[in-house]
């Protein structure tokens, strides 16, 4: 096995020899943010050796926040990112601290509109994003040949009287490598049933996004959420530039698998060459949200691999027999894949991989 690093392959015996530390590489550094609103969040920065970087932020349930390839950004990033003490739990008050990032978690047993329903009710996609890490592990070791980045950890939601639920979350890459891997267990820890509700909120930006980008992926089914998507639908594959007075709009699709039982949609940038991708296995994840969103500042498109549709309110959601439900003592897998699509080569590769 060899390892592609600055356009060469490079056998990991002879790769050791040249290198005092593999930290002059690759590596994972742990940091703690200091200004702001981000003040004692903890964090790790991880970089692969080939351009391709990202941000784990451990206080934010483990999310990625932001991330590049080779000095370009793959992650729309907005300045509203906050510890998890500034969370607003009720209403849309979630987006008082939605920072965008390469993956935001929603869920674990609510994604989607606020809802008043029950004793605490469920604010705008849950509580997920702003759950501390605890039990936290870290790896850098050579590994079969590959010299293997890990960064493990769980968060728990609960409350007495209610649910108690566990993520466990391992995020992998390795040297040389040009994406990451989130393997999630999430484990119902308690005595009753619980929903299971999640959302990969993926926030791709510019220069991913621009007015030469475009949506590439294989469905056999996608629909409009509203009357604002309904407008759009004829061109929701396409990206235009910022708008002003942009209403988003959200598509729904039901990806086609490919024969290992994984779903993958991508936006490229056309003219410069360049994009992201992600994969995902789709029996725990058959739905994609397709965020489309043009306006000034707020120029992104999502792509949100979830468990079940988004629905105006859980009493809609039930009447479809959702959310399923995770038995006391119960587990499901969750696997997702981001990375960049970084020259056309890449993007053809992917394309003929579509379903």
């Amino acid at each position: 096995m060899t390892i592609r690093l600055y356009g060469t392959d490079i056998e990991p015996g002879e790769l050791r020899r040249l290198l005092g530390s593999e930290a002059q590489v690759a590596g994972i550094r742990l940091v703690e943010l200091a200004d702001g609103r981000t003040r004692g969040m903890r964090a790790a920065e991880v970089y692969t050796g080939s351009g391709f970087r990202f941000q784990v932020l451990i206080d934010r349930g483990l999310d990625v926040g932001s991330a590049e390839d080779a000095g370009r950004s793959l992650a729309w990033i907005h300045p509203a990112l906050g510890s998890p003490d500034l969370h607003e739990r009720t209403g849309i008050g979630w987006l008082r601290t939605f920072g965008g990032g390469l993956v935001t978690t929603c869920g674990l047993t609510h994604f989607g509109p606020p809802d008043d329903e029950g004793p605490e009710g469920f604010g705008l996609h849950g509580r997920a994003s702003h759950l501390p890490a605890e039990n936290l592990r870290v790896r850098q070791e050579w590994r079969e040949g590959r010299f293997v980045l890990e960064i493990e950890g769980e968060t728990w939601q609960g409350r007495l009287f209610g649910e108690s639920v566990r993520l466990h979350r391992r995020i992998s890459t390795h040297m040389g490598a040009r994406s990451l891997t989130i393997e999630d267990r999430i484990v119902n820890a308690g005595f009753r049933p619980t929903p299971l509700a999640v959302l990969y909120h993926c926030n791709l930006g510019f220069p991913v996004v621009s007015s030469d980008s475009e949506l590439l992926l294989a469905d056999r089914k996608v629909w409009p959420r509203d009357e604002a998507a309904r407008v759009g639908f004829d061109a929701h594959r396409r990206l235009e530039p910022p708008q002003d007075g942009y209403a988003e709009q959200v598509f729904f699709h039901e990806p086609l698998s490919d024969g290992k039982g994984f779903s993958a949609a991508a936006v490229v940038n056309r003219r410069l060459e360049f994009g992201a991708f992600v994969r995902w296995r789709a029996a725990e994840l058959p739905v994609l949200a397709q965020w489309k969103m043009m306006g000034p500042g707020e120029y992104v498109c999502g792509l949100e691999p979830s468990t079940h549709v988004m629905a105006p309110t859980r009493r809609e959601l039930r009447e479809q027999g959702l959310p399923r439900e995770l038995a006391p003592g119960a587990a499901v897998d969750l696997r997702l894949e981001i990375g960049a699509l970084p020259d056309t080569g890449a993007i053809t590769a992917f394309e003929r991989g579509l379903a």
